[in-house]
């Protein structure tokens, strides 16, 4: 059997053709739920998405807008559950984590929240939301515990100015 260099060049040719094709029509999938998000157009986002896992159900960028969809749309234990599983089967990718520690912090599973955040962290260490998430999460829990300690001693002005303090300190977040 002859080798025929033409063929491998002629297969690059029409691979590169194919993905000229179809490269655009994937970025334009996420340029546009991307858009419809920022626009608050949650049912059209979610269906587009929808649309486009029921032939890539696995697609982890889109499933990470899904969770982000969900959320928007009030569904933050489906946006969980997405997250969770999305997560799982990626362990690798850091965003998946950090996203779901947000939504554990806000229904107040602050354990669950640190895990996550310690999964998103070890998964990339230099992400840099993450470890602010962490620190914003270890600065909510430390203001907690000083208001419970000045509750245990009202007489005791420090742990009030310090619960105070790291108040202000969260509330100055421009996010």
């Amino acid at each position: 059997m002859a080798l025929h260099p033409s063929r491998p060049f002629r297969t690059a040719v029409m691979a590169s053709l194919l993905w000229l094709c179809i490269g655009p029509a994937l970025a334009d999938v996420y340029d546009d739920v991307q858009r419809l998000i920022q626009r608050g157009e949650w049912p059209q986002a979610q269906a587009l998405a929808t649309r486009h896992l029921a032939t890539r159900a696995q697609d982890p960028q889109m499933r990470l807008l899904l969770s982000r969809i969900q959320e928007g749309l009030g569904q933050s234990d489906t946006a969980m559950a997405t997250l969770l599983e999305l997560s799982q089967n990626y362990p690798e990718l850091a965003e998946p984590h950090n996203n779901l520690a947000v939504l554990y912090a806000q229904a107040g599973r602050h354990d669950d929240a640190l895990d996550a955040l310690n999964r998103a962290i070890q998964a990339r260490p230099d992400y840099a939301t993450a470890l602010e998430n962490l620190g914003d999460l270890h600065a909510k829990l430390a203001q907690q515990a000083y208001e419970r300690a000045a509750q245990a001693a009202p007489a005791s002005p420090r742990p009030q100015a310090k619960a105070k303090a790291i108040g202000q300190m969260l509330q100055a977040d421009p996010r």
